[in-house]
């Protein structure tokens, strides 16, 4: 595996460079995206503009509702959109929907690049850092298909998870699907809501993971609600651009 280096100082950008040929460079992070047709707000994983890194995209185009269900025959469309951005030079990749995850090991195992194409993937993670008495509650657009099913392939199980299923929200149906007109203002406010309720249900709750690509731009509107700690696919994309982009550090010692 080659890695194009950074560029930090002036001296690197006078040295000689031989990179491997392709028509763009400086895309880290490969992003697997559905076609689906509706708003995405600044956080949407799909929405580019929410990042400080550049991203790479490359499109599937199979019903959403498909891959919810873990649809086998979706596979070969997904390894084809990893291995393309594998060979555009990326060094990880992601899938914008947590139901990639069906599909985390099948595609770990076709690239040699780190992969993470599901939020779903931090929750071992979570569970290790929450006390074993908490509960981590995940919020899913498609709460029936949240099972062992899916949490194998990324390394845990459904104990300790609380479900809650906003895929159901009449606030929820433009992203889910697909509508050209979404009610922003009305969505948070409805996800905050679904979040005070569920606190004052389930108060043993630690956590909370968004399960779905959709749910960054309400993740701090819901951690004001609840005050617990929140993790979305962003949380995830930032950890994963560090790990493979590391950086020179400069200060005072």
């Amino acid at each position: 595996m080659t890695w194009q280096g950074r560029l930090e100082t002036r001296e690197n950008l006078d040295g000689i460079h031989e990179t491997p040929a392709r028509y763009t460079a400086g895309f880290a992070i490969g992003i697997i995206a559905i076609e689906l047709i509706y708003p995405k707000m600044p956080g949407n994983v799909a929405n580019a503009t929410t990042y400080p890194f550049p991203v790479l995209y490359r499109k599937v185009t199979f019903d959403v509702e498909r891959l919810f269900a873990g649809d086998v025959a979706l596979k070969d469309e997904i390894l084809a959109a990893a291995r393309e951005l594998e060979e555009e030079g990326v060094r990880a990749i992601i899938g914008a929907c947590g139901y990639f995850a069906y599909f985390q090991r099948e595609v770990a195992e076709a690239v040699n690049v780190p992969v993470f194409l599901s939020s779903l993937c931090q929750l071992p993670l979570i569970k290790t850092a929450v006390s074993a008495k908490k509960k981590i509650a995940v919020f899913a657009a498609s709460g029936e298909n949240i099972s062992d099913t899916v949490l194998r392939q990324v390394g845990t199980d459904m104990e300790r998870v609380l479900v809650v299923d906003i895929g159901g929200l009449p606030e929820f149906h433009a992203i889910r699907y697909g509508e050209t007109t979404l009610d922003n203002g009305r969505l948070k406010r409805a996800l905050c809501e679904v979040a005070a309720d569920l606190l004052k249900r389930e108060p043993e709750v630690g956590a909370i993971l968004l399960e779905c690509s959709d749910l960054p731009p309400y993740a701090k509107a819901i951690q004001e609600v609840t005050g617990l700690p929140v993790f979305d696919f962003n949380t995830m994309i930032d950890m994963v651009y560090h790990a493979v982009v590391q950086k020179t550090y400069y200060g005072y010692f």
